[in-house]
């Protein structure tokens, strides 16, 4: 196996322009799975393309097990990397797509046949095996090109949104099906994707990155609980915690006039600042079953219903009565949820729930 290390390690398409990844740094270890995820434009695909040797890189250097490859071809990288838009022989079955990599190398017929068989299982394809690609949907097409990486067994497996293709059972099912397969090769993997459920559910550490800068890279539970700026706050957690740039008032802050009282950390952190930017997941604010009370009065403007628990997405009402649109908070409800569109109801924040960053830099203060 091996272990994969970026060091300041920099692609720049036009020269004089921003950097489509600037100087990132960042190591997977031995036999780890990392997940790259960000924004559309935030250089997930093209670090994993420099890694591949796919894009060249301008500055820095990417080692594997300690060797430099800034100058190694593909080829001799011993990596395998599945791609979000297949690429299968037409001509070729299932089985012989899978194998073809094995037999490219030379390697005995009955081990090419093991591998093929073990992966198909892995993946759901065994009653495929013999059909050729215009015979699949196009999620099962998509298997079958992630079979072929799996075959070769190789030092990194490196995946740029594989799932992308499949429904959304599928891609559930597969998701773990990769992690179980990753868990038993130990194979150090780097995963790419939008999706930061897929990158929480699946990565050992989860790097997150924007406009080609490298913003947190930690445990999926780090990101969660202690986001390190606005932009992964935001980002990390569905729906997305609430972000509301708050005036100072007391010991605390002022939503929908409520004070929410903030910690002496924070306090301290903040001085003598007049806005806080506050951030607050839906499952730490709760729902007055009542409607009424002294809670943070809101209007209903969506209600999603998931079964087991609700989210409600609502503008506040301001403290003369007025709605301000401008103000929304997403609450997560309990399941089957009476709640309807237009309602109005009463919120409360968990004061110790609460994060805080830097309106200007977007930088967590406590």
């Amino acid at each position: 196996m091996a272990e994969v290390v970026f060091d300041q390690a920099s692609r720049i398409y036009t020269p004089g322009a921003k950097p489509a990844v600037d100087k990132l740094d960042l190591t997977v270890t031995d036999g780890e799975l990392v997940v790259l995820v960000g924004p559309s434009g935030s250089g997930k695909s093209t670090a994993l393309r420099m890694l591949a040797g796919l894009e060249p890189i301008d500055a820095g250097s990417v080692r594997i097990d300690g060797r430099d490859v800034v100058n190694v071809p593909s080829k001799d990288r011993d990596i395998a990397m599945v791609f979000q838009n297949y690429a299968l022989y037409p001509a070729k079955t299932v089985r012989d797509n899978m194998a073809f990599p094995l037999k490219m190398r030379g390697m005995d017929k009955a081990e090419q046949a093991k591998r093929v068989a073990d992966a198909a299982e892995l993946l759901g394809l065994t009653e495929y095996l013999d059909r050729k690609p215009k015979a699949l949907s196009g999620g099962q097409r998509q298997r079958v090109a992630m079979g072929r990486a799996i075959v070769r067994e190789p030092r990194v497996f490196l995946m740029d949104e594989p799932l992308s293709n499949l429904d959304a059972k599928m891609r559930v099912q597969t998701r773990s099906q990769i992690a179980q397969l990753q868990n038993r090769l130990a194979v150090s993997t780097v995963y790419v994707t939008h999706d930061q459920v897929e990158a929480m559910t699946m990565g050992d550490r989860v790097a997150v990155l924007r406009d080609g800068q490298l913003q947190q890279y930690a445990t999926p539970s780090e990101l969660y609980d202690r986001p390190v700026n606005a932009f992964v706050a935001g980002f990390i957690g569905s729906p997305a915690m609430n972000l509301l740039d708050l005036p100072r008032s007391g010991d605390g802050v002022l939503l929908g006039g409520v004070e929410i009282p903030l910690s002496r950390e924070i306090r301290d952190a903040v001085g003598s600042a007049q806005t806080v930017t506050v951030g607050v997941r839906p499952e730490d604010v709760a729902v007055d079953s009542e409607g009424s009370g002294a809670g943070i009065k809101a209007v209903v403007d969506v209600v999603e219903e998931l079964g087991s628990e609700s989210y409600l997405y609502a503008h506040l009402i301001d403290s003369d009565g007025r709605d301000d649109e401008a103000t929304t908070l997403v609450v997560r409800g309990p399941g089957r949820t009476t709640v309807r569109y237009g309602e109005t109801i009463a919120v409360r924040v968990d004061a110790g729930a609460v994060h805080a960053f830097d309106p200007s830099s977007g930088l967590r203060v406590a």
